[in-house]
């Protein structure tokens, strides 16, 4: 098979030959026949040695995201991706307990040596995201793995801009799935994301460990996972922080499945406001787990400013000896720059803080050890004094 050609610049090789996933535009001297925005295109060094293989999208600063590096495979296809769907789901055989988890992120991206195909399961639904156009020409395959070997009966095909469609089944969207034996519902069609935050999955576990008998307070609670899990770890009260009251139904719901009876507040409010304005002392443990405040580098900034307020606020207003939750999952603001925003947060508020743990995405949202960006998501366990 030939395929267009992107030629590097001099000495701009040596990310490709560390075998990152991201080509970005700079690097390129120009492309050797015709490439659209999905082709796929072999890459060569300025020596016309072959690099890898990747998806071409014209218009991106990630001018190419490979699936393949080196030489040694040049054909893609239905077997070569076949075997990539395995590889992805003999990884989550190996990380999930099936009869404690059936919600879990089957496809990662690049985690998996996929760029742009992300997808969820929630027991017997999948659904999916196709970030890349170059990905768009699996989709018939994907739905043959999902259905046929991940035991799917419904998949749906969420899209960002427009409507999403039921690619195998037809369903309402509402879907009940199990997370480490504890119950959640999940709207596929109208939910965030794929429907729900998988990704923090082992760190509600950590929620739960901590918060035996502490009043606690989930801020940008969305649907209540971590509400839920405080209340299974034994916690005296429960109170749930969301500016959206669709967010806020949703999670009411999700704590009446496992605990009905459960003192369980809701408060549908602006985060930042509620922060500022509450009394000192009230709660033994915060979870700060806001949305992507950065989702562009040239954001960062703003971002930056964003996650100091919000952990200085609950630095000065949880009870001592309390604990605090803190994350971000803004891409742009990587492990070391969050930390030091909540230092200067911690600083601030004069109080002696320490670092119980660090914590990351589960294991179902592996990192390609290549690409440091798809560490994304990032959290402290705090211990205010």
């Amino acid at each position: 098979m030939i395929y267009p050609v992107v030629l590097l610049r001099k000495g701009k090789e040596r990310a490709l030959i560390m075998r990152h996933p991201w080509l970005f535009s700079g690097a390129i001297q120009h492309v050797k026949g015709k490439a659209k925005e999905g082709d796929i295109v072999e890459i060569h060094s300025d020596k016309g040695e072959t690099l890898g293989f990747g998806f071409y999208n014209p218009e991106s600063q990630i001018r190419v995201k490979l699936f393949q590096s080196g030489n040694e495979v040049r054909v893609f296809d239905d077997a070569y991706w076949m075997s990539k769907f395995h590889q992805a789901y003999t990884l989550r055989k190996a990380v999930i307990n099936p009869d404690l988890t059936n919600g879990y992120r089957l496809f990662h991206a690049e985690g998996d040596f996929l760029p742009g195909i992300i997808t969820d399961i929630y027991a017997k639904t999948a659904s999916v995201q196709i970030r890349t156009k170059g990905a768009e020409p699996l989709i018939p395959l994907l739905v043959k793995f999902l259905t046929e070997t991940a035991g799917c009966t419904s998949v749906y095909h969420k899209k960002e801009e427009k409507e999403g469609v039921w690619l195998q089944g037809n369903e309402t969207g509402a879907t009940e799935f199990m997370e480490n034996g504890i119950r959640f519902w999940v709207d596929v069609v109208n939910g965030q994301k794929t429907g729900f935050f998988l990704d923090q999955r082992d760190n509600r576990e950590k929620v739960k460990q901590f918060c035996k008998e502490k009043t606690v307070l989930n801020a940008f609670s969305y649907t209540g996972g971590f509400s839920v899990y405080a209340q299974a770890g034994g916690a005296k009260k429960v109170v749930s922080l969301d500016i959206s009251a669709t967010a806020t139904d949703a999670c009411k719901q999700n704590m009446d499945l496992n605990f009905p009876d459960s003192h369980h507040e809701i408060i549908t409010a602006d985060c930042f406001r509620y922060l500022k304005e509450m009394p000192e002392g009230e709660y033994d443990c915060i979870i700060l787990d806001p949305p992507a405040f950065s989702k562009h580098i040239s954001t960062v900034d703003n971002a930056a400013r964003g996650y100091k307020e919000i952990n200085l606020k609950a630095f000065q207003k949880i009870k001592h000896n309390g604990i605090l939750f803190t994350f971000s999952c803004s891409q742009h603001i990587d492990r070391d720059l969050f930390q030091k925003i909540v230092f200067g947060a911690a600083a601030d508020a004069k109080r002696n803080i320490r670092i119980l743990a660090h914590l990351s995405q589960g294991a179902d949202h592996p990192v390609d050890i290549c690409h440091r960006e798809g560490e994304y998501l990032k959290g402290l366990i705090l211990w205010v004094d």
